[in-house]
């Protein structure tokens, strides 16, 4: 019984959330009667690690592999407090590649690759941060798989999500053509977070609260794909 209502709490906390953001309040509103499968599996993919760092901040040095690692904690957490079950295809700053290996970025994805085909998810989210020859650029950039009907739908329900909350968001999801969503069996989607290129986007990308508040939005993307609201 305190199980029941605890979970009934969660559901209610986390669907009528409220962010307090820059002096701003942010309100996400989903239904409250639905419930996830509790057998539903996701992976959720930290882009990057190791000597990889990826994309690096001008200002700050912040590295993409770290902030990537950061939201995929984050979004472990509140998927889990919904009830699925979470893999990480990883889980430190470490890399995925073997240290034999003599091309190490291509051991890194077929690992990647090896742990989401092992956890056979219902989908992939595959985090990470952009950037861009000039500091102009800025904006959370959602991408499917071409050949992916129904990880377009997630990626355009989670961008609508971030569109509709997040400053700068893109508004439509786009095809990508990357590794994960090429090789995922499952409805996979790449969520460009912000660009560490931009000075004003990389220092919102590591505050806490800016990191919550677009985690939640994606976590509602993903319910309203599963028609939770």
């Amino acid at each position: 019984m305190f199980l029941t209502v605890k979970r009934k709490w969660i559901i209610i906390l986390l669907c009528l959330v409220v962010l307090f953001v820059g002096g701003g309040v942010f309100f996400k509103v989903q239904s409250t009667t639905a419930k996830p499968n509790l057998q539903k599996t996701i992976v959720i993919d930290a882009g990057h690690g190791g000597k990889d760092g990826g994309a690096v901040g001008k200002q700050t040095g912040i590295t993409e592999s770290a902030l990537n690692l950061e939201y995929s904690l984050y979004l472990k957490e509140l998927f889990e407090q919904f009830g699925f079950k979470v893999v990480l295809t990883r889980t430190d700053m470490g890399g995925l590649y073997s240290p034999l290996a003599s091309n190490k970025k291509k051991s890194e994805m077929e690992k990647r690759r090896k742990i989401i085909e092992n956890a056979n998810p219902c989908l992939v989210i595959s985090v990470h941060m952009n950037s861009f020859s000039t500091g102009e650029g800025r904006g959370a950039q959602v991408f499917y798989g071409e050949e992916d009907s129904s990880g377009e739908v997630l990626a355009q329900k989670v961008q609508t999500s971030l569109n509709r909350d997040i400053e700068y968001a893109k508004k439509t999801a786009k095809i990508g053509d990357y590794f994960i969503l090429n090789t995922a069996k499952s409805p996979a989607i790449l969520i460009e977070c912000g660009f560490l290129s931009n000075p004003q986007e990389e220092l919102l990308l590591q505050e806490e609260k800016y990191m919550h508040k677009f985690c939640y939005c994606v976590l509602c993307g993903v319910l309203s794909y599963f028609d939770f609201s």
